[in-house]
Parts: structure tokens; sequence; C-alpha cells
């Protein structure tokens, strides 16, 4: 089995990465979809939630608010911090049971696990629980991440600078990049950078 670490600030192309990855063949773990089963309703993680900031992010049928979260700890670094505490080792966990069900579905099994917090969670550290045969950043310059976050999101400009603040810098995912895959130009681009590195670590079809 190989793992990769996909990573790349907010709106930096990973989701189109990480897409053509699988379509090449790759097992692909989303750890956004894994935060949300963390704190998915009856959860523990939703317990902990609760308890640090309040039952009125509760929706009427249990499940966390994430919008009102997110407006609340992306405004104040302190908080973030503490959402992150609780989110990302139950994360982990969910993560490891994924990536053990691949390789014993398929020991040649390339797995694509994609992480927005990479370098904020300590994923990249040797405490972060996994052995990366290869860490993939998706970069593209700031300007053109806050256009997309515009016009794909609807964000302001002022909320979309604050998240980019809010997360790593391009330096900091670049210390800790094997590769670079630049997706400041058009998708066809970007896509042929995806293909030629997985040619590069001997990409097969699944199964």
């Amino acid at each position: 089995m190989q793992l990769i670490a996909l990573t790349g600030g907010i709106a930096s192309g990973k989701s189109t990465v990480g897409r053509r990855l699988e379509e090449l063949g790759a097992v692909r773990i989303d750890a956004d979809q894994l935060a949300r089963d963390a704190v998915a309703a009856g959860s523990p993680g939703l317990s902990r939630i609760v308890s640090r900031f309040g039952a009125e992010l509760l929706a009427a049928d249990g499940e966390l608010d994430r919008a009102a979260l997110g407006e609340r700890v992306f405004r104040d670094p302190e908080e973030l911090a503490a959402l992150n505490a609780i989110v990302h080792p139950e994360v982990r966990r969910l993560a490891a049971e994924r990536i053990a069900d691949a390789e014993g579905a398929d020991p040649r099994a390339i797995v694509v696990y994609e992480i927005p917090l990479f370098v904020e969670s300590g994923a990249a550290s040797a405490e972060g629980g996994f052995a990366w045969d290869w860490v993939l950043v998706a970069e593209a310059p700031a300007n053109t991440r806050i256009a997309r976050m515009i016009e794909l999101r609807g964000m302001d400009e002022g909320d979309a600078r604050r998240r980019i603040a809010n997360q790593a810098s391009d330096a900091e995912r670049r210390a800790v990049a094997d590769v670079v895959i630049d997706t400041s130009g058009t998708e066809p681009d970007t896509l042929a950078q995806v293909d030629a590195f997985w040619r590069r670590i001997g990409g097969h079809p699944a199964g």
C-alpha cells in the first residue's frame, strides 16, 4: 500500500486533485467527511462540542449547526484551537479504520487522504499517527483562491481573507511537501500534473 496525504489551503483545488486520483484508481478518504462523522448527532464528539461551546450550536434536529460554529471559531484562534482539540483525535481514529480497510481489501492499494488542515492538525509530524509515502500539496496564489471563494462559495472578501489567515501559510505547506500541484492554471493543466504524479508512483487501476 502507498499512503498519500493531499492538502492545500481553502479553495486551492484539493478536491479537483483528489477526484482525479480517485478516477485513476486511488482509494480516496476525505477528512472533511470524517470531521462530519466525528460530530454527527449522538456522537461523543458532538457531546464534547456542546459542553465546550454551548447547546445553542445544536439545530432543532439534534445535528450540529456547522455554519454557526464556523462563524464563531474562524474569528477567534483560541476557539478554533479548542474545536480542533476535540475533532482531530476522533478524525484520526476514523481515518485509521478506513486506511486499514483499504489495505485489507487490496495490499497494493494507493490511498489518498485529503486533509485540508494537514499542517495545522499535526498530521505532518512523526506524532501524527500515519507513515506517509507522499505528501501532495495543491497550491494557488491567495488572490486566485479569494476570487474562487467569492465566485463559487458566495463569500465576501473579508471572510475569504480571514479563512486564509487562519490556515497554515504556503511556505509551511511547502516545507512538508514531496510534490506541489500548481492549480492556478486551467483544469486540464492541473489534471495533467496529477496524471504525471500517478505515473511517477506506479499507479494502477483499483482492483
